[in-house]
């Protein structure tokens, strides 16, 4: 998601999944790093609009959550919200108090540089399709490239300074024209 001076960067923090029980609760899918910690960050926004999510209480199972929403009593309005997606905006969260840490969304924007310091383009998004994270860089010329997020192939991230380290695989295609 975007984000400009007057506009949030959202997190993805969880998606809401299938009623649980008859009384309202929902279960939870978190993508935090400690699953109930969701219940601490207060109104979350959705992908749906106008409407805000507060989880009032949680408990954690071996998969997921199992979560109590504020405004949600009864099994029929918790099946409404099956597939919401819930955000907290990036500057609601605390900096990372090592400079080695960081949130994937801060890497967003930042310039990717090979190791020799040619720059390739800037980080686009970093979607994790369920291998792993991946590094899309957007080119100047527009092609997007994909790189595993691991420390071989991004040796280096400096958020102070604006840029990753792209070490590409030997094989990767980086859109450069072969000569004929």
């Amino acid at each position: 998601m975007n984000a400009g001076p007057d506009k949030p960067r959202l997190l993805l923090m969880g998606r809401i999944g299938a009623a649980h029980g008859i009384k309202g609760e929902v279960r939870v899918q978190s993508f935090t790093e400690d699953p109930l910690a969701l219940v601490n960050y207060g109104e979350l926004s959705t992908n749906r609009p106008g409407l805000t999510v507060t989880i009032t209480s949680a408990r954690a199972t071996t998969t997921m959550l199992v979560a109590r929403l504020k405004g949600v009593d009864d099994r029929t309005a918790a099946e409404k919200l099956n597939g919401v997606d819930l955000y907290v905006d990036r500057a609601l969260l605390p900096d990372p108090e090592d400079d080695d840490d960081f949130y994937l969304a801060d890497l967003i924007g930042l310039t990717a540089r090979l190791d020799d310091g040619t720059e390739i383009g800037q980080v686009a998004a970093v979607p994790n399709y369920g291998a792993g994270d991946i590094v899309e860089v957007r080119t100047p010329s527009g092609d997007m490239l994909m790189f595993p997020f691991i420390k071989a192939v991004v040796p280096e991230v400096n958020i102070a300074e604006g840029y990753l380290v792209i070490s590409p695989p030997l094989d990767a295609d980086l859109g450069e024209e072969e000569p004929d």
